[in-house]
Order: structure tokens, then sequence, then C-alpha cells
């Protein structure tokens, strides 16, 4: 979307004094407390999911330090699981889902000429209901018995033996799944009804696009987690029977109901990571997006498809072998539209007059890695190999790749991207690509050596192993310190100088090749725009009047 804006009444040109109170933004604590700006809550957000990443980040670290070498060096195999639970779950709910919420609530409403999300006040509770959660979640390592160590997939019969940690931890995620409920209908009715006047669906950015399909699947499968839960709970203090095979219940159950929520959840970490891609591509090879309806219609295809391939965890549970057939060719399937993505990227970038700042530098390191994850996907959804390889290091390896290259490489490239706009401020190009190129390298020495571990035969969730998995198990925990490290520099040299405003002052549009209405106000993105919403011409979408 092409847009030269011409200011109107309330000011929103190039060098307008009038912003400098930032329209009398409230000051002090009351402000984040009591947020209803989509802007605030967004950078709340942000930060609350980079914190916990840190937290999941160290756990990370205890995980491999213990694995450094044979035997048992620091934590005993209780509190090993333990580890490798709230590991899974702090990363999942606590860092990668409110992280895209912090994206959408910041960049929507920028991107589609609306003054703000459509509940405001919602918005603001919907984040702060995640604080008292992730306390539950953390604080459950100090309750008796330790933290749930059931893995993050909270499998019966583990979860009906597990102490009073198991409950907090079933209260904390139904608390975390009320939050991103409340979320995604506000961005739904957002993207609908409050876009800027000529704005159609298929005008709207890319990355508007993605969250609007990840917030029907949020609200989809949100309360099929909160029912597995829930009959968990009923089965732990209530007498049921659900999981429980001495009452009657199966334990295979509870896997067909989570991974219908899980699978479609693996999408929900990922849709919004492609949006942001095919936001950053374009604006460095300066060509417009290849394909942008079979984009959208691939996206849409990508979340009708991930209802139907939830069993392909499940190839080892004795299901029959139409059913096994079914969900292998279901999910074989659904890298056809994931392809078609890859394909459009490279599209756009072939014989484009490409640049590579920073943000490129992510999204096509994301390109890359991602392909590689979805490559051993694709080599897992197939049955007989898959039996061979369940539950072991390829499986770490598989999602590593997804979710860290895929959702937290996709997530650096967006706040190098947009973080201009947030801040006015610009970051430093070397050290961005000082915590690019460490990253990249980091990352590939942890979990490239996992592909070898796990088609040798380790299974995952061990605390110890025998000798000849000590080599790959060595790279790894030196990989992941590395990778570990180059975080806590993002933060220090390059989140932190941006928020002081320590560096170069951010031009309106600080990419040459960018395109929206989001570089179409000041840097910074003043505390309220798009009061008079801009209305864009149906044919040309260039802004007539603002």
């Amino acid at each position: 979307m092409s847009a030269v804006l011409h200011p109107g009444g309330h000011g929103h040109g190039h060098d307008d004094h009038a912003h400098d109170d930032h329209h009398h933004a409230p000051h002090g604590w009351r402000r984040w407390v009591f947020a209803t700006n989509h802007k605030d809550i967004g950078t709340l957000y942000l930060l609350f999911s980079f914190t916990m990443l840190m937290i999941g980040g160290i756990l990370a670290l205890l995980i491999r330090a213990e694995l450094f070498q044979p035997g048992l060096q620091f934590v005993n195999p209780e509190l090993f699981n333990q580890f490798t639970t709230m590991h899974g779950l702090i990363m999942v709910f606590g860092a990668i889902m409110p992280a895209f919420v912090g994206f959408a609530n910041w960049m929507i409403p920028l991107q589609i000429g609306a003054g703000d999300m459509a509940f405001a006040r919602m918005n603001n509770f919907s984040f702060w209901l995640m604080i008292p959660a992730a306390l539950m979640l953390v604080s459950s390592f100090f309750m008796p018995g330790g933290a749930p160590a059931a893995g993050w997939t909270l499998y019966a019969p583990l979860t009906l033996q597990m102490g009073p940690s198991m409950d907090a931890g079933i209260f904390a995620m139904h608390i975390l799944g009320a939050s991103s409920i409340m979320g995604s209908i506000n961005i739904v009715v957002t993207i609908l009804n409050m876009r800027a006047p000529g704005m159609t669906l298929m005008k709207m950015p890319m990355f508007v696009w993605t969250w609007l399909i990840t917030a029907y699947l949020l609200i989809a499968v949100m309360p099929v987690l909160a029912g597995a839960i829930t009959m968990t709970l009923t089965d732990r203090h209530f007498g049921t029977s659900f999981f429980n095979p001495a009452g009657g219940g199966d334990p295979v159950m509870y896997q067909h109901v989570f991974w219908f929520f899980g699978h479609p959840e693996v999408y929900i970490m990922i849709l919004p990571a492609f949006g942001i891609v095919s936001q950053i591509i374009p604006a460095f090879a300066r060509k417009r997006l290849f394909g942008y309806a079979s984009m959208v219609y691939a996206t849409a295809s990508i979340a009708i498809l991930s209802f139907i391939v939830w069993a392909h965890h499940m190839y080892t549970t004795g299901m029959p072998l139409t059913g096994q057939l079914f969900f292998m060719y279901a999910t074989m399937l659904i890298s056809v539209p994931t392809g078609v993505k890859v394909f459009n990227w490279i599209a756009t970038m072939w014989r484009g007059s490409m640049t590579f700042e920073t943000p490129m530098l992510w999204a096509v390191g994301f390109i890359f890695v991602f392909t590689m994850g979805g490559f051993t996907g694709l080599i897992l959804s197939m049955a007989p190999i898959d039996i061979n390889l369940q539950d072991t290091y390829y499986v770490v390896a598989h999602f590593h790749y997804v979710l860290v290259a895929g959702s937290l490489f996709a997530m650096f490239a967006g706040v190098y991207y947009w973080g201009p706009k947030w801040t006015g401020t610009m970051y430093k190009e070397g050290r961005g690509k000082f915590h690019f190129w460490g990253s990249l390298v980091t990352f590939n020495i942890t979990f490239f050596p996992m592909h070898f571990l796990g088609m040798a035969g380790m299974p995952r969730r061990y605390a110890d192993y025998p000798l000849q998995f000590a080599d790959f198990n060595m790279i790894a925990s030196i990989g992941a310190f590395g990778f570990g490290l180059m975080q806590v520099y993002f933060f220090l040299f390059v989140v932190v100088p941006m928020m002081r405003g320590n560096g170069e002052k951010a031009p309106q549009k600080p990419w040459e090749g960018a395109e929206g209405l989001e570089w179409e106000v000041p840097s910074p993105a003043p505390f309220h725009t798009f009061e008079t919403p801009p209305t864009l011409d149906v044919t040309a979408t260039k802004v007539l009047k603002f």
C-alpha cells in the first residue's frame, strides 16, 4: 500500500511540533496501570514477553548445563523434568504468544488507519491478566513437590500424580487463555470494523491479514485447551475418570483433545511471523509482494488444514493404519501452502534492488532456517519414520527450528523494522548485524547437532545419557550459552539505547522501500494517531485526505 499523506487538521506532518506533548499523555505509573492506548499496551506486552523469554531462557540454560556431559551434574532428574516442563510453558504462553499480541497492538491500528483498538479497556484487562498468571506459573517451583513435571503438553497420567503446583499451572493456563481470547476478539473487531475508508480486505497489509486469521484460530482452540485442563482438574479433585484407566478413562483421549488445540497453536505462533516477514521483504527488495492474493489464501489454507492434522503427534499410540495414513497425507498437504509462502518471498526478492539492513537480514535468515525446520517437519509427518524418531532429540531440533528460528527471528526482524517508528530512535546498524550473525551461528550450533542425537536414538526429557551422545551434547550446550548471551546483548545494546533515545533520530520513514500507513505518522508515533481516519483512493491506494 503506497500512501502519500496530506496532513489535515490534526497536524500529522513531518515537522509538526503539535505532537511534542504527545497529546498530553498521562505520566507516571497511572499511564501504564490504567493504559488504554494501543501503543502503551503493545509496549507492555513486548516488555512482559521479553521478561518471560529471559526466565524461560534461564531454564533452558540450566537444562543445557545439566546435559553438558554425561552423569548427573547439578540437578536431580525430578527437577530436570520440572525445568523442561516450565521452559516449554513459559516460552509458548509467556514469551512467544504475548510478543505477537504486542506487535498486533502496536501495528494493527497504525496499519489500518484506526485511532485505537476497538475495546480499549478490555485490551488493558487482557494484558494485566497475564501478570498474576505468570507469577502463579513461576511460583509453582516453590510449592510442595516443586513445579509441574509432566512436559509442556501436560499429559495424563503424569498430571494426575503431580502435587499442588499442577493446580496452580492449570489455573495459570486458564487465565492466560482468557487473556488470549479477549485479545483475539479485540483484534478481529478492530480489523473488520475500524479500517480506514477505502481499505478493502484485499488491500490490508499482510501482517494484518495473518493476525486476523490467527485471532480466529485462537478463539477456536483456546476453549479446547481449557476443556482438556479442566477435565484434568476434575480427575485430580472431583472423582471423575476422564483420563484415569482405573475408572474407565483413557489417557490417550487427553492427547487427542490436547493436540486438537496444540496443532493450530503451532500455527498461531508462526502465522504472525509470516506477516512480519511479508512486510519486510518487499520493503528491502523495493518491490511489491509477489502474489499477494495467493499469500492470503495460503494463510487461510494453513489455518483450516491445521485442524485436521493433530494426530500426527500420536502415531505411536496404537492408531489404526488408516488413521496413520490420513494424518500423514493431511500433514504433507499442509506443506503446500507453506511452500507457496516461501516461493512468494523468494519471488519478491528475485531481481529486486535489495539492501541488507538488519531487518532484511533477520527476514532472510528466517526464510533459510524456517525452511529447514519445515523440511524436518515433513520428514516427521511420515508415520514409518516418525515411529523411529518419536520423542527423540530430532523432534526437539525440529520444533526449535520452527519456533526459535521461525517465531523469534521474525520478532527480532519486526523490532528492528518498526522499532525506530516506536521509539523515534535508530539503532546502531553494526550492533544489529552483530546480534543477527551471533544469533544465527549460535542457534545452529545449538540445535543442528540435535538432529544427529535424535537419529542416534537419544530420547528427550532425560537428565542423563550414555557416553556416545556426549560430544554433540557438549557442542549444543556451548551454542546455547552463546545464543543466550546474544539476547542479553540485544536488550542492553539495542533495545535500551532505543528506549532511552540514545542514538540518531529516526526519520518518519527510515526505510526507503517501506509502504503503508504506519510510515505516514511522525517518528516516534504520537500518543494519538489517526483521530481523523485517512481516506484511501479505492483504485490507487493513495491517501487522498487526512
